[in-house]
């Protein structure tokens, strides 16, 4: 039987957590994600066009906090080494650059737990 492909509209990856605050602060004013909704216990930040990512405070809702382990966020960016290096200058404790898949990759953590994943389809930097 044939089905037809689901079409998504927008996609939303929620994190709940009990490090609330620090990690909506992470990918706030560490990553500079821009917010696109938020009450006093959950904060959407928009990540693409049609992508989004969510903090949520698991002591204020039914779902039990994650503790990071598979999990992992993978962002696509232009230029590996300049993400790298704007993190380190926001202070933000990055990972080496290495080879994932054949492109040029690093990790970040999140307070969480949370690995998030930077990569380029572009050349390694030199």
């Amino acid at each position: 039987m044939r089905r037809d492909r689901i079409r998504i509209e927008r996609a939303n990856t929620i994190l709940y957590t009990d490090a609330w605050a620090e990690t909506v602060a992470f990918y706030r004013d560490m990553l500079g994600f821009e917010v696109s909704f938020e009450n006093d216990w959950f904060v959407e930040f928009s990540i693409g066009p049609s992508s989004h990512l969510s903090v949520a405070d698991a002591d204020r809702s039914s779902i039990v906090a994650g503790d990071g382990t598979g999990l992992t966020i993978s962002l696509e960016v232009g230029d590996v080494g300049e993400v790298r290096s704007t993190l380190i200058e926001a202070g933000v404790d990055v990972g080496e650059i290495g080879l994932r898949f054949g492109s040029p990759v690093f990790d970040v953590f999140d307070p969480s737990g949370n690995r998030i994943e930077f990569w380029s389809t572009a050349k390694p930097p030199t």
